[in-house]
């Protein structure tokens, strides 16, 4: 199966938890049907991307990533790869790569959707962000990519305001499914 196809299929089968995120379901699906090259950095109108909020072993914290571009704490996420086979792939490998965390354990998802302008191709694109959760093992300690400014461990609770509420929301669900088992 193709990545597009699989992001097709994950989309379909997801239920949005809110009526803003069924909007952004259709309308990402038919964003897949009108670009056969959704998945990619070069779909100039924007593409698709995997996002996961890193939680620590117990739940409690999250670990955000200050981004060089936005210049906000976010969860690790990005671009598909021509070799990820999945949405869920693609997610668990940016999380892996930008915490530096081997051995992260993804949790069943997608856990939400976010729409957000970035500078891909100026003036602006967008990225159409299905977000997922990992837990990270007991004792693990996050490395600092190249991609990322600082790497910090926050509260659920604490997340800074030089921050997001889709990352709040994240890390919130990211909990919730951790705790439902």
């Amino acid at each position: 199966m193709s990545l597009h196809r699989d992001a097709q299929a994950v989309l379909t089968g997801w239920s949005a938890p809110t009526a803003e995120e069924e909007l952004l379901r259709k309308e990402f699906l038919d964003h897949l049907h009108a670009h056969d090259d959704a998945m990619w950095r070069a779909c100039v109108p924007g593409h698709l991307t995997a996002t996961t909020a890193v939680l620590s072993h117990d739940g409690a914290r999250v670990l955000l990533t200050l981004h060089p571009k936005a210049g906000m704490w976010l969860p690790m996420g990005g671009h598909c790869e021509s070799d990820d086979l999945s949405l869920s792939r693609a997610a668990l490998r940016e999380a892996t790569e930008e915490s530096g965390i081997p051995g992260l354990v993804l949790l069943d998802g997608p856990l939400a959707l976010d729409r957000h302008q970035v500078w891909c191709h100026p003036p602006h694109s967008w990225h159409l962000d299905v977000e997922y959760g990992a837990v990270a093992p007991a004792g693990a300690e996050a490395v600092i990519s190249e991609e990322s400014l600082d790497l910090r461990w926050f509260p659920i609770e604490e997340i800074p305001e030089l921050s997001d509420e889709a990352t709040r929301r994240l890390a919130r669900r990211a909990r919730e499914r951790l705790h439902a088992g």
